[in-house]
């Protein structure tokens, strides 16, 4: 009996390995590349971090999804006047988006995003003659949009491209050029 259930998952294993990437489901991934942070001047970095996502089919070109995104920066600024030294560094930043993606072709999906980021900033302040250090940390909230294309490598894996733009409260904006890799479930 149990021989009866192994052939249909065998074939419908090999049909998914064998298939190419579907846009919609499940799918998770990491990213990485540029980071612009500025507010007031700027600085640029390193941006990497994971992803997690669902999409849906609306019909046959169209899908619409929602994803998370946690993402740490390597960008940091610094400036001095006399005795005092003030550090900024870009921390943590988490995003919501839904995601409205159109297929451009059997296995590549160009998408625009839009959502709500919250980033983290973290800095010091150090003064005077015997230096005192004072540090500070501050979240700020803001919104995400951005455009993207991903392309199906095979099965289930795919890589993207994705340029996305958030401005946080407080006048400080983010510009972001990623390249990812990633499986879908």
């Amino acid at each position: 009996m149990h021989i009866l259930l192994l052939v249909p998952a065998a074939a419908a294993a090999a049909f998914l390995a064998a298939a190419p990437a579907s846009a919609q489901g499940v799918r998770a991934e990491i990213h990485g590349g540029w980071d612009r942070v500025s507010g007031g001047g700027h600085d640029d970095g390193i941006v990497y971090g994971v992803g997690l996502g669902y999409d849906h089919a609306i019909g046959r070109k169209l899908t619409l999804g929602i994803e998370a995104n946690a993402d740490e920066s390597s960008v940091k600024e610094c400036q001095s006047a006399g005795t005092v030294r003030a550090c900024a560094k870009a921390g943590r930043d988490l995003s919501v988006a839904a995601r409205l993606g159109h297929k451009v072709s059997e296995t590549g999906t160009l998408y625009a995003l839009a959502g709500y980021t919250n980033a983290r900033v973290t800095g010091s302040l150090i003064a005077g003659i015997v230096p005192t250090a004072t540090r500070f940390s501050d979240t700020l909230d803001g919104v995400r949009v951005g455009v993207g294309y991903e392309q199906a490598i095979s099965g289930k894996l795919y890589a993207k491209a994705e340029y996305r733009y958030s401005n946080y409260e407080g006048g400080t904006e983010r510009h972001q050029l990623l390249t990812g890799i990633g499986v879908r479930f």
